[in-house]
């Protein structure tokens, strides 16, 4: 394709990348008027120190004049016909149909409040600080592990040590980041989801413990076999061997078991959404983990990568993920969520479509045709959840943009609402066959994984863990570094992912004009540079997010929570 930058991909996906940037944009913008109102309170009271000064000094005979002027003013009287006449109002062409004394008619009904302060049990309290303080380290170590692979880009002679060569310490990032932060930190939140929209106790806290230490059990045993060379194959992303990959399935068994009676327990009518997505999750992930260590082979082994890859990321983080919005978000602006009905939508139409797609990412191999073309066309269809469930979480946030400024909270919930339609629709672009052809293989898929793992579900946690650890351990973390946390986060997602779209797609084009592979590594040299360069800035937020985890948890039980967070 001569002119291949015209191409619907391509502009779609540029389209897509200046929505991101035009909402950073808006942020910025409240945060600088907000700087700038607090400019102009500090001048107000300047002002209003040097009248008082003026006042004091002031002396006897020129405090009588102001008296007597105030006096003089005070005795004016208005005679209430400064603006009109004594002619009575009437409506002679006709132009008032309707009269009504009601001033404030709302478009829908009156919310209902969420209590200021909610008391959680110490054992509850317990598990789920438990689950996130574990999913903050492997957050940590595992994007540490990422750090060092994005420097072995620019600097491939970094190391000679086997157990730290980069196909070995590559699958301990990814599953590092999956399992260790993602899921950890999903669990540990759905605790307190599960127990407050089915209002009743967890059914058992040794289940949920006995999950908690197998799945960082599995953490443990399984980076170290990837560093000692011992793994699965080629599978990508269930690189842990079997017995290893065992501990996390049991654990998602028990998890799930352990969810299901507390909300079957419970003490309220109605399932909430949330709790849905939650159990859709646990189950659809469980069936994914034993088909994807089905010892099959060929083709057969193909198509299970296809599924296992991309429902992994689909039916496990999203969908998990998606159901703590539905929860968190309206709980963090004190209202309902916009439609119920819009979720419940979302909620079919993606278990409809997305499990069908793994296989977009074997356009033009081997596969039958039409199994490709099934693949591509149930891409295009993930645009209906994607749209119902982004029109709900914007709706619900509609008449709260003003908070944004003063929320630690409602960015996050924002970045990853707009990276959630974002990351989705590129999804789909690039299913198609063309888009499929340029961008497959090279580091634009990277860039792509970043987008909606870091983009959406990283940013959707972070704003469900900051709406919830000051109520528990009473404590908030300190704006300036959740400020930090926030812009190093995304302005390092940003410089990591254009940087490797533009290079990607440059890498693609080689491919197709049939030049030299080596042509394709050294022009990326620059891209990996600012690859390595926004990979250090979201290593550091994790850093910054890590300390304030510290300091929300380090007085527990003894500091008292400030209004502020509660509102």
């Amino acid at each position: 394709m001569d002119n291949w930058y015209l191409s619907p991909g391509i502009i779609t996906t540029s389209v897509l990348i200046l929505i991101v940037l035009i909402a950073a944009a808006l942020i910025l913008v409240a945060q600088v008027n907000k700087y700038l109102e607090k400019m102009h309170t500090q001048a107000a009271k300047k002002e209003k120190l040097a009248f008082s000064e003026y006042l004091i000094n002031l002396e006897t005979a020129e405090v009588e004049q102001v008296l007597e002027e105030r006096r003089k003013a005070l005795g004016h009287r208005l005679t209430g016909r400064e603006l009109g006449s004594g002619q009575k109002p009437t409506d002679q062409r006709g132009l008032i149909s309707k009269l009504s004394l009601d001033p404030d008619r709302p478009f829908f009904d009156e919310k209902k409040s969420l209590p200021a302060e909610q008391k959680t049990s110490s054992a509850l309290t317990r598990l789920i600080m438990a689950y996130l303080s574990a999913a903050t380290f492997w957050l940590v170590f595992g994007t540490l592990i990422g750090q060092y692979l994005g420097m072995k880009f620019v600097l491939p002679e970094l190391d000679s040590i086997s157990w730290l060569s980069f196909g070995r310490i590559r699958p301990v990032h990814t599953n590092t980041v999956f399992w260790g932060w993602s899921s950890l930190a999903m669990i540990g939140l759905a605790y307190y989801v599960v127990t407050r929209t089915s209002n009743n106790t967890i059914y058992s806290y040794k289940w949920g413990w006995t999950a908690f230490w197998m799945i960082n059990g599995m953490l443990v045993a399984g980076n170290l076999c990837l560093m000692a060379g011992i793994n699965n194959g080629g599978g990508e992303y269930r690189e842990y061997i079997w017995p290893v990959a065992l501990l996390f399935i049991v654990a998602l068994l028990i998890t799930f078991f352990n969810f299901y009676k507390t909300i079957a327990s419970r003490k309220i009518g109605e399932i909430y959404i949330s709790n849905w997505y939650i159990l859709a999750g646990l189950l659809w992930t469980l069936v994914l983990s034993v088909i994807g260590y089905l010892p099959f082979s060929g083709l057969g082994e193909t198509v299970t990568q296809g599924y296992y890859m991309h429902q992994g990321v689909g039916m496990w983080f999203m969908t998990f993920t998606l159901g703590l919005i539905y929860y968190y978000l309206p709980t963090s602006l004190n209202k309902p969520i916009y439609s119920y009905s819009l979720g419940v939508l979302a909620f079919w139409t993606q278990m409809l479509f997305y499990t069908m797609i793994g296989t977009h990412h074997f356009v033009f191999s081997p596969l039958p045709w039409w199994l490709q073309t099934v693949a591509i066309v149930f891409s295009a269809g993930m645009f209906i959840p994607v749209v119902a469930g982004t029109t709900n979480f914007l709706m619900t946030m509609k008449g709260s943009w003003k908070a944004i400024s003063s929320s630690y909270v409602l960015p996050f919930f924002l970045v990853g609402v707009i990276f959630y339609f974002v990351g989705s629709t590129q999804g789909s672009v690039q299913a198609l066959r063309f888009t499929n052809d340029l961008w497959h293989f090279t580091d634009f898929n990277v860039a792509h994984s970043h987008m909606t793992m870091y983009g959406i579900i990283s940013f959707i946690l972070w704003a469900c863990i900051y709406a919830i650890v000051p109520r528990l351990s009473l404590r908030e973390p300190r704006q300036l570094m959740v400020g930090m946390h926030f812009w190093f986060a995304f302005i390092g997602l940003m410089a990591y992912m254009i940087s490797l779209m533009a290079g990607g797609t440059l890498k693609g084009m080689s491919w197709i004009e049939g030049k030299p592979f080596i042509e394709s590594v050294t022009l990326m040299m620059p891209f990996w540079v600012w690859r390595a360069i926004g990979g250090t800035m979201m290593f550091f937020s994790h850093l910054v997010f890590a300390w304030n985890i510290y300091t929300m948890l380090r007085h527990l039980k003894t500091e008292k929570i400030h209004a502020n967070a509660l509102s």
